[in-house]
């Protein structure tokens, strides 16, 4: 595994992400206000919301919704791992959750890169695909997906292969 450091995000670019690089993304925390918050706007299952409910239920208390951990894990993306390119991704092929996230866990984050190629019908691009993986404390992933991102080329890497 070799753990790799990005430049600022406004110099970033597909050559950037060689296949096999580890990015350390950082950490966030939900904290138990904030979990209820989110879940009473975005996702009002009782285990997110209701802490009576909770307390009794299956995960013995509050326990995130899943779509918040994901929003904090894609904060930390767009911060520390995206380029600043104005591309859009063609989406996620998988995204699991594997553990309830407790209220005051630190979740970390880490992306590896699983595959990158250029795009033969648009060489200003590449198409980077990755597994990021979300650890609670103890290190065991609560979260795990596979992500696709379109990344510009470096100007001069599109003017050699042209």
């Amino acid at each position: 595994m070799v753990r790799c450091v990005l430049p600022p995000a406004a110099e970033r670019h597909f050559e950037d992400y060689p296949v096999g690089a580890v990015f350390d993304l950082g950490s966030f925390l939900l904290a138990e206000d904030d979990i209820v918050s989110f879940a009473t706007r975005y996702d009002p299952q009782s285990m997110h919301i209701d802490r009576d409910w909770a307390a009794q239920g299956p995960f013995g208390g509050v326990i995130a919704s899943g779509w918040h951990t994901v929003a904090g894990l894609m904060r930390l993306i767009v911060e520390n791992f995206l380029p600043r390119n104005g591309l859009a991704s063609p989406g996620i092929n998988e995204l699991r959750w594997l553990l309830p996230v407790y209220p005051g866990e630190t979740l970390r984050a880490q992306v590896t890169v699983t595959e990158a190629r250029r795009s033969r019908s648009r060489p200003d691009r590449g198409l980077v695909t990755s597994f990021v993986e979300v650890l609670n404390q103890a290190g065991d992933p609560v979260l795990t997906m596979r992500p696709m991102n379109f990344i510009r080329v470096r100007p001069e890497s599109l003017a050699s292969s042209g």
